[in-house]
């Protein structure tokens, strides 16, 4: 057995077909890290805790790091990258940028991607629902209450706060 024997694979990225060879260890993650040039999407904890390397996966949000890219072969993935159609920003990266729903950025892709799966899964009712279902999501700078209302206000949902949010409104670090 040829302990560096490649296997060749085809992606739809962000919407055009590629095509890599790649080893069978080789991540998700990894492949759009360096060899699809697609930085976008953040290497955080490498174990599927912090949800930074989130992307989409014919729709539905994955962990990047926590799954091989052989087992993704033929499939659609969709990265922060293919997120805006052109000069025209998604929805959701508009109202990130309206609610001021990041600060150092880097959980954003993530979140972003996060937010999207979240929205095609057609779960959440309320902001209660945005927030549990988003809470795979870290935000090391404590944007939670700006990021839940980016999403709420895009997937139109209104509730009696007026758009208020508690102060503790992500997971609870210990």
């Amino acid at each position: 057995m040829d302990l560096y024997q490649q296997y060749p694979i085809l992606l739809h990225i962000n919407g055009q077909e590629r095509r890599f060879e790649v080893e069978s260890w080789v991540t998700l993650l990894d492949l759009l890290r360096e060899r699809a040039a697609l930085t976008g999407t953040k290497k955080g904890c490498d174990h599927g805790q912090c949800g930074a390397c989130t992307v989409l996966v014919d729709g539905r949000r994955i962990n990047s790091c926590l799954t091989l890219a052989v087992m993704q072969d033929g499939r659609a993935v969709t990265t922060v990258e293919g997120l805006a159609q052109g000069e025209q920003l998604h929805p959701l990266q508009q109202a990130f940028i309206e609610r001021d729903a990041f600060q150092c950025g880097y959980c954003t892709p993530g979140q972003l991607c996060s937010a999207a799966g979240l929205i095609n899964e057609g779960q959440a009712k309320t902001r209660d629902d945005v927030r549990e279902l988003m809470s795979g999501n870290l935000c090391r700078c404590g944007a939670y209450p700006q990021i839940a209302q980016a999403v709420v206000d895009v997937m139109g949902i209104r509730d009696d706060r007026d758009g208020k949010e508690p102060f503790t409104t992500g997971p609870v670090l210990a």
